[in-house]
């Protein structure tokens, strides 16, 4: 799996500047305009830099015409659908799949620490961008002027597939979430954007070098490594509604999209479920007058809702194993992806596919980032933090937020006497904002030396930073060890963790324990509950109608 900044060896994206447009309706955002009644955007400092970015001269609501939104959960095809295509023209397609670089910020983000069975979770950035690089894009993209107009990510998920492959959880962030986007170098120019001077709309990363600058954005954001990500345009949305035969979705309520003065993206349907493809599924997709409230966050779940259904339907729609269907999508999906060159061919999408096929819906847990109001543009919330917390921590987003119960189990391997067991203690407690609280490794050293581990020493020669206490230990002949001296002082088995960079028993004193000679337990699952219960979470075996807001419906 690569994770490094490697040239790909398919087609670059494109790269210009320019404003957006759209037929029919009215968005703003990023120097846009939308018809969701914005207002102004584009960044908070005023916009700044060089190359593709726009003027920070901020457009009157409407003045511009643009495309509606559209959703990366097209990606549940291209991930779950032309991956499985398999090696049906395969040199063909990989030639088709364009490639860019992966993370194009300065800071990196360790990788997580693997389980006890030495598995890790894999984390894959979704991006929906609105660029208008070809005929097609532009036709559905909206007015003549934005032709090669400068990208932006309007819909930005996180896919997170547990260590052990049993559940999947999507974080969807709100395009016009206010952030700070770090400094990026464009790869194909050296170009350098200088970190956002102050906050910024989160979708203008794509803008700033490519798709890695909206990784790191996100990295920078949430402390979650990311592995990959998969970058699909306009096209892509219509192609794949139409190779899958159409995604079944639910209101509760006739809708038309439309208000009086032509804002909206004109979808209409009948109550009930019915299958949308091609540019119904692009209106669904956009669609925010009409649904709950009107606001971008309606949207998301009406995407998420989309998603849901889409993987449902190809889990169960037995055509799509026709070769002839498969060619298609294969075909059409490879042309419409961008990717890391981690993956980078058919094969590896493949392999991908077969990872996340592993899931089942009823695992499969999608949320929007907890997020509050600034005027009209949202800013996370605490609850935010705490969310990319349980993602960091592998604990799955199901509605329990338990550590899987594999990993609470007594290892099979006896543990050694006490005072035969070697440990090294290391202080991890430094964090962004503190210095390492002194002393912490001899502290709790000599506390283990007290409860009879008599081989336990610090180790001052590492000082990583842990934001929660973990034992370590290489190889399964000392998973025991390892478990003995957790259950010695507190510490839950789900923080003992096999890794390959220690060679004996580690303690590694995290951050939340930074005083004291007690080590206190993390807040119980209850608070994680309810955390989730806020987020409006969207189980993905649920078929769940979208509620049509009365001002929208006909008869």
């Amino acid at each position: 799996m690569v994770r490094s900044s490697v040239r790909g060896e398919g087609m670059r994206r494109p790269r210009a500047g320019g404003p957006g447009g759209e037929d029919g309706v009215h968005e703003q955002d990023g120097g846009r305009t939308d018809a969701a009644g914005d207002g102004p955007a584009g960044s908070a400092d005023g916009g700044h830099g060089g190359g593709h970015r726009r003027r920070g001269r901020a457009h009157p609501p409407r003045r511009r015409r643009r495309i509606l939104r559209w959703s990366a959960t097209v990606l549940a095809v291209l991930i779950l659908g032309t991956a499985g295509a398999g090696y049906l023209y395969y040199q063909h397609l990989n030639g088709n799949i364009k490639k860019d670089d992966l993370n194009l910020g300065d800071n990196k983000v360790p990788e997580p620490t693997p389980n006890a069975a030495g598995q890790t979770p894999l984390n894959i950035l979704l991006i929906g961008s609105d660029a208008r690089d070809t005929k097609e894009n532009q036709k559905l993209g909206g007015a003549k002027e934005t032709f090669g107009g400068t990208p932006l990510a309007d819909v930005q998920m996180l896919l997170h597939l547990s260590a052990d492959r049993s559940n999947m959880s999507v974080i969807s962030m709100p395009r016009d979430t206010l952030l700070q986007i770090p400094k990026c170098t464009d790869p194909d120019t050296d170009h350098v954007y200088p970190a956002s001077n102050g906050r910024t709309m989160a979708n203008q990363s794509l803008g700033r070098g490519g798709p890695g600058c909206t990784v790191a954005t996100w990295q920078e954001l949430t402390g979650i490594h990311i592995d990959h990500f998969m970058m699909v345009d306009f096209s892509g949305v219509v192609s794949m509604a139409d190779a899958v035969g159409g995604v079944p979705v639910c209101v509760d309520a006739n809708i038309l999209s439309r208000d009086s003065k032509g804002h909206g993206s004109g979808l209409k349907l009948k109550k009930g479920t019915h299958p949308v493809k091609g540019k119904q599924a692009l209106q669904w997709l956009r669609t925010r007058y009409g649904f709950e409230d009107g606001s971008d966050l309606a949207r998301a779940k009406a995407q998420h809702m989309y998603m849901n259904s889409m993987v449902r339907e190809l889990r169960e729609n037995a055509t799509m194993s026709s070769p002839n269907k498969m060619r298609k999508l294969a075909e059409k999906a490879t042309k419409a992806l961008t990717v890391d060159p981690g993956l980078g061919t058919v094969k590896k999408l493949y392999d991908l596919s077969n990872e996340l096929r592993k899931v089942e819906p009823k695992h499969i847990t999608m949320t929007t980032m907890p997020n509050r109001y600034v005027g009209a543009r949202v800013e996370p919330t605490d609850g935010a933090q705490k969310l990319f917390r349980l993602v960091r921590d592998d604990v799955s987003l199901d509605g329990t937020a338990k550590k899987k119960k594999d990993e609470e189990k007594l290892s099979d391997d006896p543990a050694a006497a006490d005072g035969e067991i070697g440990v090294r203690v290391q202080n991890g407690t430094r964090t962004e904002t503190l210095a390492p609280a002194s002393g912490r490794a001899t502290t709790v050293a000599q506390l283990l030396v007290g409860k009879g581990f008599t081989l336990a020493t610090p180790d001052s020669s590492a000082a990583p930073v842990q934001e929660t206490t973990v034992v370590r230990y290489p190889s399964a002949d000392l998973e025991g060890d390892a478990q003995r001296v957790a259950k010695s002082l507190g510490i839950p088995l789900s923080s003992v963790k096999k890794s390959g960079e220690v060679s004996s028993v580690t303690l590694v004193v995290g951050a939340d324990w930074r005083e004291g000679t007690t080590y206190k337990k993390p807040k119980d699952d209850k608070a994680d509950d309810a955390l989730l219960d806020s987020a409006d979470a969207l189980n993905g075996a649920e078929e769940k109608c979208m509620h049509v807001n009365p001002g929208f419906t006909w008869s």
